[in-house]
């Protein structure tokens, strides 16, 4: 089993940044390809970024692109995601989630991580 718990979300200003961390427990995760999905209120869960298990391909979601980065030290077992240029439209409950497979490219489909975080709250005031 993996536990994963998020860490650094938090209130800020239009334009500002934020880094979301995901530490693991239970097992190593330098196997594990690891993702980050956000669900903004009525809205259904959204892929935001991933990163395969060899760090070699981050993938994101359309809008994030440019303003994200998905990062991973598996030294420390754990997962990031700096966000820069926050918009109001980012404001969502941000989750980690870690999957055993080892895709080459990250799925964008929440049924594909095994494990998941309990969320953070973002919120991004205009």
């Amino acid at each position: 089993q993996v536990q994963l718990v998020e860490s650094g979300g938090g209130l800020v200003q239009a334009g500002g940044s934020l880094r979301l961390s995901c530490a693991a427990s239970g097992r190593t995760i330098s196997s594990y390809t690891m993702g980050w999905f956000r669900q903004a209120p009525g809205k259904e869960r959204e892929f935001v970024a991933g990163i395969s298990w060899s760090s070699s391909t981050p993938y994101y979601v359309d809008s994030v692109k440019g303003r994200f980065s998905i990062s991973r030290d598996n030294a420390k077992n754990t997962m990031f995601l700096q966000m820069n240029s926050l918009k109001p439209e980012d404001t969502a409950v941000y989750y980690c989630a870690a999957s055993s497979v080892r895709y080459y490219r990250p799925t964008m489909s929440a049924s594909g991580y095994e494990y998941w975080g309990q969320g953070i709250q973002v919120t991004v005031s205009s």
